[in-house]
């Protein structure tokens, strides 16, 4: 029997996040938008053989059109890895990331590879949330308990809002603050170690001479950050998912596109590439909730990851709770009582946006990073997952 192994990151990058249909990253392929992220990861690992790649796994949400097709092999073919290197698409929608994360380092721990890719990729601007042809089973409505699984994420926000008591106040005041830790933190530079700079084509019409005039710029920053929100501003936004609600579009995650990679090896990797690890993959979890209120996922993946690593909540210097709705993140912070200054100390989905099957994947890159900026020992990554789930994962700085 194998002995099992550590998995080690030793590269670790994201695209900047755009806002969707509008945003910078509006006409960029999500499988090029991938190829360019794995090739910045590989950037990271000079001294690493490509050949030497098991697998790369990557999460989307929605893989169909511009993003089906398996778009992790498509994505390696594009970033011109050898022939040689597999690719697998994952789904666990907003914890599909994270899931490739934990997919990676679970082959490399019981020994069937020494070196693997982890990724995730969501075009919001050319792939809708629901997909181009959604077809729910029928059946699902034949019983009360199961209804959940067709409701609105904005709807299960709602719902969770009434049962753990959380005020529309509360819920503006938590976005207000992640706009405030997201303009901070760009302004200090902290993302930096994170993000690939991008450069992206704006093409335009000139009517009067027939030309398409194309510019092209460099995007290094998320997009979605505001440093004019206020209070006020928020609480003039009107409800969108139910008449006497209290989650509005200022108080939920933006609509977004990006991409995110990591570099899984071995130890034994580590030292015949003379790769340094940047974290060590240390447990994931992912617990089913009911589906109409599936944003309180993490309250049940936080303490299953934190069992199987044999840590305590405390243990957790900095924690990535994937802001889906103000309403759930404060549901889960308040029911398990989390420091909120570990919570998104850089401010989270609300402000910085949420490409569902790439936040996994990213917000891991933020974590890697933030632990060897801030000399922390260990971080998370959690998030509910739509009809009912949650996932959480730990990383160790070493």
């Amino acid at each position: 029997m194998k002995q099992i192994q550590d998995a080690y990151i030793v590269a670790a990058t994201r695209t900047p996040i755009g806002r969707s249909h509008k945003g910078f990253f509006r006409n960029y392929r999500p499988d090029d938008l991938l190829a360019t992220t794995l090739k910045s990861a590989l950037a990271q690992v000079p001294g690493l053989d490509p050949a030497s790649i098991e697998d790369i796994i990557c999460g989307c949400a929605i893989p169909e059109a511009q993003q089906g097709l398996n778009v992790a092999r498509i994505g390696a073919v594009l970033a011109g890895l050898p022939t040689s290197v597999g690719g697998i698409t994952v789904n666990r929608f907003c914890a599909s990331g994270l899931s490739a994360v934990a997919m990676a380092a679970d082959r490399i721990r019981v020994g069937e590879a020494e070196v693997m890719i982890a990724a995730g990729v969501e075009s919001m601007s050319m792939v809708p949330m629901m997909g181009n042809a959604p077809s729910l089973s029928p059946s699902i409505f034949e019983r009360d308990g199961d209804v959940g699984i067709a409701y609105g994420m904005g709807l299960t926000a709602e719902k969770v809002a009434q049962q753990w008591k959380v005020s529309r106040e509360a819920q503006d005041a938590f976005a207000l603050e992640s706009h405030r830790r997201a303009i901070a933190a760009q302004q200090a530079g902290e993302f930096a170690d994170e993000i690939t700079p991008i450069e992206v084509t704006d093409r335009a019409a000139n009517l009067e001479t027939g030309e398409v005039i194309a510019s092209t710029r460099t995007v290094s920053l998320d997009e979605g950050a505001r440093p004019d929100t206020s209070l006020e501003g928020l609480a003039k936004l009107r409800t969108v998912f139910a008449a006497r609600g209290t989650v509005t579009a200022g108080n939920s995650s933006q609509t977004s596109d990006g991409a995110g990679a990591l570099i899984l090896a071995s130890e034994s990797a580590v030292k015949r590439f003379g790769l340094t690890p940047l974290a060590r993959f240390v447990s994931f979890a992912s617990k089913g909730v009911p589906p109409s209120i599936m944003g309180i996922g993490p309250i049940e993946a936080i303490p299953a990851a934190l069992r199987y690593a044999g840590l305590k909540q405390d243990d957790i210097g900095w924690y990535e709770l994937n802001e889906a709705f103000a309403a759930q993140s404060l549901a889960v912070i308040n029911t398990l009582g989390l420091d909120t200054a570990k919570v998104n100390p850089m401010g989270g989905a609300i402000a910085l946006g949420h490409p569902l099957g790439a936040t996994g994947a990213i917000r891991s890159a933020t974590v890697v990073h933030a632990l060897r900026r801030k000399q922390l020992k260990y971080g998370m990554v959690t998030m509910c997952v739509g009809m009912g789930q949650g996932a959480a994962g730990i990383f160790e700085r070493v």
